[in-house]
């Protein structure tokens, strides 16, 4: 479970992608690379799990007020995205060789306890 420390220095998000890291790695996959940046968007986490590579969204929700973090990533979001792992797998010449797969990991505050996140992995949280 991810815990919400003091917040001062504005870097929750960053924390959650480190958390987030972190765990997809106790669960197996290794890191490719973090905070992919392209004209067409940014993706958080590129991991492998085994020959599969896994382009990783991570959504930080401190409140339900505007939905919950996996329905924060609308169709506009998703084709953000697909761009950018198509502009990672032109980039690294490795369109045609490795499969691939959407997933996210979804933080949302706990209701039993406001310091802490409560995490969901959501595997092929869509697909193109």
């Amino acid at each position: 479970m991810f815990r919400q420390e003091n917040n001062t220095d504005g870097n929750l998000g960053a924390r959650a992608e480190q958390w987030a890291q972190q765990y997809l790695k106790n669960q197996g996959l290794n890191i490719v690379t973090n905070n992919y940046r392209t004209p067409q968007g940014e993706i958080d986490l590129i991991m492998r799990e085994g020959n599969t590579l896994v382009f990783v969204e991570v959504r930080l929700r401190s409140a339900r007020t505007f939905g919950s973090a996996a329905e924060s990533i609308d169709a506009r979001k998703q084709q953000r995205l697909i761009r950018a792992a198509k502009h990672y797998l032109q980039a690294e010449e490795i369109w045609d060789q490795v499969p691939c797969r959407f997933d996210a990991i979804c933080l949302g505050k706990d209701p039993d306890n406001s310091n802490k996140y409560q995490v969901e992995w959501l595997r092929n949280a869509f697909s193109t």
